[in-house]
């Protein structure tokens, strides 16, 4: 099992190979800018969060008018559930809840060789989610990046912790003209679509198509799932702008509700969510699949990026 240092060696090798640009927010950074989704889940280990931005301009004088994509992983290198502590059945694989994460940064390698005429941001939000006497607590209310307050009813729904986070610093920093972020986020996706077919979340209707059209063209197949805006008073919270989870009684849905929830972050620029749950690691060999982590979203997203048609 790896930490969130060790993912940042990795991008920095990647970033150093492929001509990147990179930063790197330590726990005291993100702290001091505001980062409380990163650090309420990387509090409970000693091995704290990290965010790495990586940044691919194209051999070009002009780089700065091509469209801009950003690409959000969740990163968690290992997931015990927290406080909200995991069976131990479900938690043999975790080590691999960090795929998303391991994908943006292999998109991001790839981009240089490609020639891909797109300027492209990859955020990894990395923590290791572990319970201890610093653990965040069923109840707690954090403060996500730019303001949102958030009560944490389940301390094993996290990611959409740190992946908000990671939204709300791209939109509101970066000018982005795209977000997707990738995401082993919810067992639900995978118990509605199996383990070949990641859902499918997004805000823009243009860019759902041209996903769905390089799912098809690379072989890794998603299925478009709906924000249902029904269940969306299912978030609220008495005590902060939202709750993680849905307050009881609950509509289900746990992959909408979990999409639902990262929409508040992403304001009104165009956004796609890959929950790759079940894509994202495979238990058997099967076909071009090997046991373990599949990489799923990499052929995927260097499709959609080198066709440069975005939206």
């Amino acid at each position: 099992t790896k930490s969130p240092q060790w993912m940042v060696e990795q991008s920095r090798r990647v970033a150093r190979e492929s001509g990147l640009e990179m930063r790197t927010r330590d726990h005291r950074a993100l702290a001091r800018e505001g980062f409380g989704g990163l650090i309420g889940v990387g509090q409970g280990s000693a091995r704290p969060p990290r965010l790495v931005e990586l940044t691919y301009r194209p051999d070009h004088r002009r780089s700065s008018a091509l469209p801009h994509v950003v690409l959000v992983g969740k990163g968690i290198t290992f997931d015990t559930g927290g406080i909200s502590i995991k069976p131990p059945a479900a938690m043999t694989a975790m080590k691999t809840d960090m795929a998303g994460a391991g994908a943006v940064l292999a998109v991001l390698g790839a981009l240089r060789a490609l020639d891909v005429q797109v300027r492209v941001t990859g955020l990894l939000a990395l923590a290791e989610n572990m319970p201890s006497g610093g653990a965040q607590r069923p109840g707690d209310v954090l403060t996500q990046y730019g303001g949102t307050t958030v009560e944490v009813l389940n301390t094993d729904a996290e990611g959409r912790l740190v992946l908000a986070d990671a939204l709300a610093y791209a939109v509101s920093r970066l000018r982005p003209d795209t977000v997707v972020d990738l995401a082993t986020l919810t067992g639900a996706v995978g118990i509605a679509l199996g383990r070949r077919d990641a859902g499918l979340f997004a805000t823009d209707e243009r860019l759902a198509a041209r996903l769905v059209a390089a799912a098809a063209a690379s072989g890794e197949r998603v299925w478009r799932l709906p924000l249902v805006e029904d269940y969306r008073p299912a978030l609220d919270s008495s005590v902060a702008d939202l709750a993680n989870i849905a307050v009881r009684p609950a509509p289900g849905a746990g992959a909408v509700l979990a999409g639902l929830f990262l929409r508040e972050f992403v304001g009104q620029v165009p956004w796609a969510h890959l929950d790759i749950a079940g894509t994202g690691r495979s238990e058997v060999d099967d076909h071009e699949i090997s046991r373990g982590g599949t990489g799923f979203g990499v052929r995927l997203l260097l499709s959609w990026l080198e066709s440069g048609r975005l939206r």
